[in-house]
């Protein structure tokens, strides 16, 4: 086989499994390398192939080292990790045209894989350009005579006439509600807030600069301080680990606005958790959500794909003024024997002081006033974590002053509970919208007060006010830690940033996001009225066939005009002589196959007939045409002789 063609379909392979490197096992990706190597080596030595059984023996021991490895043989991991060993081990008995075409076929497949681990703009791009070398080696199959650049001219025209095509596909295709496949539950990444929390676990998220969701206030956008967008309540404490507990009331949540309604829309990111993201406390839900008895905002299924929704909210409420005396005996439970000399703090100071209003607030002054610091990098605590982290450490992040709160006040028999979500945001005034990071995620505290209901406490801004008011790196001494766009970067790179993030916000929405909802929408304004499935999928065939007429058109056009071209004239008509002669030009055959059978009809006109084609050949599709070669190729016309 042509070695140009081998390292060609070399080149696709590499191209299509090198963004899995970093989701494939090391040996995988290790031993893909090797045998991509040894094809290249054999290729250019000219030694032979490896024998079958040499290629099976590879093959099974690879596969009994995924099943070993994955412990199974099924599921996304499983099945990408597969193909690409496979296709890899596929160049290795590359013998024949058919295997090549197989290659080709494998590598526009593999290519589909790569967006179950990323859908943004970078991969699209680079899956474009890939399919672009897979097409050009499967031009190379296809006409081996063409050279390098005319093949690469080709390869662009044929992508460049299929997106016309693909863009009317993509806007009149009856759109459905999730993915048109089923995928495996190991499809889908969990990132993200959890259900529990424990020393670090906030710390440790605060490190990734991931977004978690997008939103887009309608009118009037609230202050920073007033931006804690909820996440899941957490009521249990064994001590190390705060969780949402066990038990389950029904009641539904009740609270009286009393001012600052906003209204504002929310697109989040998938986390393969039920709850969605709103500001405290949401006051209209979206469709399909409800609102647990805790206030937090609950999807009917995990959010697997990105999802968008509507949202209102109020900021000043009295929530849940009336709750049952079940739910605060529940935020009242400690556990046993742990924290003794916190338990013996907070009785001191429910001896001196009965209103447990300010007994809330003799807490926040003992956390301001005893030279605690804002740290990610806090210590390590013991059995008797809040007694570790109150009288001695004193070093903490977010869920640490949270939970030692919460504590203190459950201690002092004050119903409590632990709220984790996010805080913040960086607006983005190029899309106008709010980018809620991974790194924004924090932990507050909620009481229950008697008229009030319960009542919202972070008492994080009584050690660190500026990570309420401003952002966390304004709120830390030491900064090393956090991301490096996460550090005040230059404003200069700020800015690039958020000019990528409206852009690859628009994609999400326009692309990614493009839902039945959107279509509709997009339809409407472009005149379509009375949207159905019926005439979309009319107006799709219908565009479709005008489309393809057009390039019909485009493409035998010469079959239409009166062909203008001296060369191609001149041509036409010493083909029109031979045919008169009894040697007819077939309408697929090319001046070079034309000219080789003619010679081989009369082979006194051999030299001169493959003379002329060659002539023609390089006037026609060169890249250069003079006046001397012109003059030479008319002449040689007018020397030939039947």
């Amino acid at each position: 086989m042509n070695k140009s063609l081998v390292y060609s379909l070399t080149l696709c392979i590499l191209l299509v499994i090198a963004p899995h490197a970093g989701h494939l096992p090391l040996w995988v990706s290790a031993l893909c390398g090797m045998l991509l190597t040894w094809r290249a080596y054999l290729t250019f030595s000219g030694n032979p192939l490896p024998a079958r059984w040499v290629l099976l023996l590879v093959t099974l021991a690879g596969i009994m080292a995924i099943a070993v490895g994955f412990h199974t043989l099924f599921g996304r991991e499983v099945g990408v990790t597969l193909l690409v060993l496979l296709a890899t081990l596929k160049l290795l008995e590359l013998r024949g045209t058919r295997d090549a075409m197989g290659l080709i076929y494998l590598s526009c497949f593999i290519i589909i894989t790569n967006f179950f681990y990323s859908q943004s703009i970078s991969t699209a791009l680079m899956m474009f350009a890939t399919l672009f070398v897979i097409v050009s080696a499967w031009l190379r199959i296809q006409t081996p005579r063409i050279t390098f650049k005319p093949q690469l001219r080709i390869a662009a025209i044929l992508l460049l006439q299929a997106v016309p095509l693909m863009l009317i596909l993509f806007v009149l295709f009856p759109r459905v509600q999730g993915p048109l496949w089923g995928l495996p539950q190991d499809a889908y990444n969990s990132t993200g807030l959890s259900d529990t929390m424990s020393p670090g676990s906030l710390s440790k998220l605060s490190l990734s600069e991931a977004v978690a969701f997008r939103a887009t206030f309608k009118s009037i956008s609230p202050r920073r301080d007033q931006m804690y967008w909820r996440g899941p309540v957490l009521w249990q404490y064994d001590g190390r680990t705060w969780t949402t507990g066990t038990a389950k009331y029904d009641l539904a949540p009740s609270f009286d606005a009393t001012a600052q309604t906003i209204e504002y829309s929310v697109t989040l990111e998938p986390h393969n958790k039920k709850w969605l993201y709103a500001l405290d406390v949401p006051h209209q839900l979206p469709i399909g959500a409800h609102l647990s008895s805790d206030f937090q905002l609950l999807a009917k299924q995990d959010v697997n794909a990105r999802l968008r929704y509507e949202m209102s909210s109020d900021l000043l409420y009295h929530a849940n003024v009336d709750e049952s005396a079940a739910q605060r005996q529940r935020a009242l439970q400690l556990p046993p024997r742990l924290n003794p000399r916190t338990l013996e703090l907070a009785a001191s100071w429910r001896a001196g002081q009965s209103n447990n209003g300010e007994l809330v607030k003799t807490a926040l002054r003992f956390f301001n006033q005893q030279n605690f610091v804002y740290t990610l990098e806090p210590p390590l605590l013991g059995s008797n974590g809040v007694d570790d982290f109150l009288f001695q450490s004193k070093q903490g992040f977010c869920e640490h002053y949270a939970s030692a709160f919460v504590y203190l006040m459950r201690a002092a028999h004050i119903p409590a509970r632990v709220v984790t979500g996010y805080l913040g945001g960086e607006y983005n005034a190029i899309g106008n919208y709010t980018i809620v990071r991974q790194s924004d995620a924090h932990a507050w505290a909620e009481v229950w007060l008697a008229n009030q209901g319960w009542v919202r406490i972070d008492p994080t801004a009584a050690i660190a006010p500026e990570r309420v008011q401003m952002n966390m790196a304004s709120s830390l001494k030491n900064k090393a830690a956090l991301p490096f766009m996460a550090r005040n970067p230059p404003q200069w790179l700020s800015k690039l940033r958020l000019n990528l993030d409206a852009l690859s916000n628009q994609w999400n929405q326009w692309v990614l996001g493009y839902n039945p909802e959107r279509q509709f929408a997009l339809l409407t304004r472009l005149g379509m009225e009375d949207v159905s499935w019926q005439k979309m999928a009319r107006d799709l065939m219908l565009g479709l066939a005008i489309l393809i007429g057009v390039f019909a058109l485009f493409m035998f056009r010469h079959l239409f005009a009166r062909q203008t071209d001296p060369v191609q004239v001149a041509w036409l008509k010493l083909c029109s002589r031979l045919a008169k002669a009894g040697l007819p030009r077939a309408a697929h055959e090319g001046a070079l196959d034309y000219a080789t059978r003619v010679a081989a009809a009369r082979p006194k006109l051999a030299a001169n007939m493959m003379d002329i084609a060659e002539r023609y050949m390089s006037l026609r599709y060169g890249e250069t045409r003079d006046e001397a070669s012109l003059r030479a190729y008319r002449d040689a016309l007018r020397a030939f002789k039947l």
